[in-house]
C-alpha cells in the first residue's frame, strides 16, 4: 500500500513527504536528481526497498521542491542547497523528528553532507550512496566527466525525456527489462518536467563539496558498487578519505539504482551500521503462480516478415502482454526474444490473463502456448527463481499452439471455479524429479 503523503511548509514552498515504520531510528532518505514519492510504490524492487529500511528504521522520505509532489517551481527559482537543507529541516520538523541519520543517494549525497556538516546536532549518523563530492573532471579530481561529455547528456536528455533513456548507465542489469523501461520513462514524465529536470542536472554538475568533507563529525557510511557507470567508484574512495572515520564498503555490481541488483548486500550493510546487528541475508520465499508465454513458430514467422518487421510485432506483442499482465495484477519479471515470464498471486488470475494475451495477441497473427504453475519461489530482488520457475516452463513447452496448460498442482487449486479442464495426461518434464498429470484449460470464466 502506498504510504499517505503530508505537507511541510519551508519557506513558501509545499513539500511532499512520507513517513514509514515506526522502528527507533529517523532515516531521512535524499533521493537522487528526481523522485515522485508515490510513484516509486509502483516498481517492485524500489518499494520492496523502502518497506526494508522502514523495518528497523522510522523512514522519512520527501520530494524536493520542484518534482514530485512537492509544488513545482519556476526553472529560474530552483532550489540551491542551502534551500534544499532549509526544505529537510522542514520536513524534520513536520515529521516530529528532532534528530535522524541523513542517507543520500546519487544526487542527494552532496545535500547530506552539506546538511551533516551544518546541522551536526541534528545529524545522528550520515549515509551516502553512489554518491559523489564532484561530478565534472578536472586535473585534481579525474573521475567525472568532462565538460563536453556532460553536455552531449543534457541534450540528449532533453530529446528524448520520458523514454527509457539512461538506463544502460544507471541499470545496465536491467536496461532491456520492458516493465523497468516502462516503468522509468514514466517516473521521468511525472517526477520532473524536461525543462527542470534538465536545469536540476546542469546545476548537479556544478557542486562541488570537497572543501568541507573533513569537517565532517558524525559516523558516516559511504556504499559504492564497483562498476558503477554513472558515478566511478574512486570517487567514492575519495569521500571516504577526506571524511573522518568514515567506513567504505565497495559492493559488486554495475548498476547506480541502488534497488536494481544486489540489493540485499546494500541493506544489511545499512542495518549493521545503524543497528549493530547483521541480518540474515536469506532469499525471500512465497508461494506464487507463474506464467510463461511462448510465440508459436516464432522463427518461421521472422523469416517470412524480415528481422526490422518482426522486431516491430515482437514489442508490439510485448506491450500488449505488459498491460494484460498489469490489469490482472501480475507482474513481468522477464522477457526473452518472444518469450514472458510472469507471476501472479493467484492461478485464477493467471489463467485470466494467458486466457486475454491468447485473445489480443490474435490481432497481431500470432499465436502462443502458455503453461502455469503454482509453487514456492524464490524472490532475489527483481529476479525470481526456485523449482516453481522450472516447472512452469517445463509445462508450457509440453503446451500445443493455442493452449494454456496446467500443472495438477493450478487444477487442484482452481477446485470450484468455472474453468474446465481436459486431462492430458502423465509426463516427464525435463529436468524436474517424478511424472506430472498436466492439464489443458478448456474454458474459464471472464
Amino acid at each position: 500500500m502506498v504510504p499517505a503523503t503530508h505537507y511541510a511548509k519551508s519557506g513558501d514552498v509545499h513539500i511532499a513527504y512520507q513517513v514509514v515504520g515506526d522502528g527507533p531510528i529517523d532515516l531521512v532518505l535524499v533521493h537522487g536528481w528526481i523522485s515522485h514519492l508515490e510513484y516509486q510504490w509502483e516498481d517492485p524492487a524500489l518499494a520492496r526497498f523502502l518497506n526494508r529500511l522502514a523495518s528497523f528504521s522510522r523512514l522519512i522520505v520527501f520530494d524536493k521542491r520542484g518534482t514530485g509532489l512537492s509544488d513545482r517551481v519556476a526553472e529560474s527559482a530552483l532550489p540551491t542547497l542551502e534551500m534544499r537543507m532549509d526544505d529537510i529541516r522542514a520536513v524534520m520538523d513536520a515529521a516530529g523528528s528532532n534528530r535522524a541519520v541523513i542517507f543520500g543517494i546519487s544526487e542527494g549525497g552532496p545535500l547530506s553532507t552539506l546538511f551533516a556538516a551544518t546541522y551536526p546536532g541534528r545529524t545522528a549518523a550520515l549515509i551516502m550512496y553512489g554518491a559523489y563530492a564532484k561530478w565534472i573532471r578536472t586535473d585534481d579530481y579525474p573521475w567525472g566527466p568532462t565538460r563536453e561529455q556532460h553536455e552531449a547528456a543534457f541534450n540528449a536528455y532533453e530529446k528524448h525525456w520520458g523514454t527509457p533513456i539512461g538506463l544502460k548507465t544507471l541499470a545496465p542489469s536491467a536496461a532491456n527489462d520492458e516493465r523497468v523501461r516502462q516503468w522509468w520513462a514514466q517516473f521521468m514524465r511525472i517526477a520532473a518536467s524536461p525543462g527542470a529536470g534538465i536545469t536540476l542536472y546542469r546545476m548537479n554538475v556544478e557542486v562541488d563539496i570537497r572543501a568541507i568533507l573533513p569537517t565532517i563529525r558524525v559516523p558516516t557510511l559511504i556504499l559504492h558498487r564497483r562498476g558503477d557507470r554513472l558515478q566511478p567508484c574512486e570517487g567514492a574512495r575519495y569521500m571516504a578519505g577526506q571524511i573522518p572515520g568514515a567506513k567504505f564498503v565497495e559492493l559488486p555490481g554495475d548498476d547506480h539504482m541502488l534497488w536494481i541488483g544486489d540489493a540485499d548486500l546494500l541493506l544489511a550493510e545499512i542495518q549493521e551500521f545503524l543497528t549493530g546487528e547483521t541480518p540474515m541475508l536469506e532469499a525471500d520465499r512465497v508461494l506464487a503462480t507463474v506464467l510463461f508465454i511462448d510465440v508459436v513458430q516464432s522463427t518461421q514467422r521472422a523469416t517470412e516478415i524480415g528481422d526490422s518487421r518482426w522486431r516491430d510485432l515482437v514489442d508490439n506483442y510485448h506491450q500488449l502482454v505488459s498491460k494484460e499482465v498489469a490489469r490482472l495484477g501480475g507482474r513481468v519479471v522477464n522477457t526473452a526474444g518472444d518469450g514472458v515470464f510472469a507471476t501472479f498471486d493467484g492461478p485464477a488470475r493467471a489463467i485470466k490473463c494467458a486466457r486475454a494475451v491468447r485473445d489480443v495477441v490474435g490481432s497481431l497473427g500470432l499465436a502462443i502456448r502458455c503453461g502455469i504453475h503454482t509453487g514456492e519461489c524464490v524472490i532475489e530482488g527483481d529476479d525470481v527463481a526456485g523449482i516453481a520457475v522450472h516447472i512452469g516452463a517445463r509445462v508450457a513447452a509440453r503446451a500445443d499452439p493455442g493452449e494454456i496448460l496446467l500443472s495438477s498442482t493450478v487444477k487442484d487449486l482452481i477446485a470450484g471455479s468455472r474453468v474446465e479442464c481436459s486431462d492430458r495426461g502423465s509426463h516427464t518434464l525435463k529436468g524436474v524429479p517424478g511424472r506430472w498429470r498436466l492439464f489443458a484449460v478448456q474454458e474459464c470464466a471472464r
